[in-house]
């Protein structure tokens, strides 16, 4: 049976224009992803990129992966991401296809071996998906009709005291392909791994976003 890793681009981006192609340490952003998929081919045997861009297109061929062409029908604002990973799945043999690696192309920096931990563990417990988390340090609150209500915390509570609350930080997710089918990528079933490292804090969906993942990957170099 089959581990596929998925990396979903659309060409569609408001807050920063062809997102995905932008350069972002020497390679457009969606080369790292793919990249860093194929220094898992131990166990990962195909890599899709799922796209409605032709310029997204032409730089997952050049980098290596396959191209699924994604229909405008699932390609808007507000489509969820599973969409994608179904339908690149319905587009190929996928009878022997076991599982799947969703790499967001907007997550360029991963710690090198969190893909092969991550799959070992996904592998050595009876989990049929897994996903990164990291843990959240700060102090949270609402403003309900004008009025400051915290959330986490209670006020004059120590931040190194808060209650632990995790958030999704989209470095990887690992499912059952049988789940994807049912537009599901996080099952009640999911292992949730930790990841307290720089890299976990970077997403890029803005220009600000992008700026401070230079910065990281900056930081990062300088100390090699």
């Amino acid at each position: 049976m089959k581990t596929i890793a998925i990396i979903p681009a659309r060409g569609g981006s408001k807050r920063i224009p062809e997102k995905n192609i932008q350069i972002f340490d020497g390679l457009p952003l969606l080369a790292h992803s793919i990249i860093y998929a194929q220094k898992n081919k131990t166990f990962i045997d195909e890599i899709y990129v799922s796209t409605d861009n032709v310029e997204i297109k032409k730089i997952a061929l050049q980098f290596g992966a396959k191209v699924i062409d994604r229909p405008a029908s699932i390609s808007g604002d507000l489509e969820p991401t599973v969409s994608a990973l179904k339908h690149v799945l319905e587009a190929i043999d996928s009878s022997d296809v076991e599982n799947v690696v969703l790499l967001q192309a907007t997550n360029p920096l991963r710690p090198e071996n969190l893909l092969s931990e991550a799959f070992e563990i996904y592998n050595s417990g009876s989990y049929d998906s897994l996903f990164t988390v990291s843990r959240n340090h700060q102090k949270f609150g609402k403003i309900i009709e004008g009025k400051y209500q915290p959330f986490n915390y209670t006020i004059g509570q120590r931040s190194q005291d808060l209650e632990p609350l995790y958030f999704e930080n989209g470095l990887l997710y690992i499912t059952k392909a049988h789940l994807i089918m049912s537009a599901i990528v996080i099952s009640e079933n999911a292992f949730p791994l930790e990841v307290e490292h720089a890299f976990a804090k970077v997403d890029i969906d803005t220009f600000e976003d992008l700026d401070y993942a230079k910065f990281i990957s900056a930081a990062r170099n300088d100390k090699k």
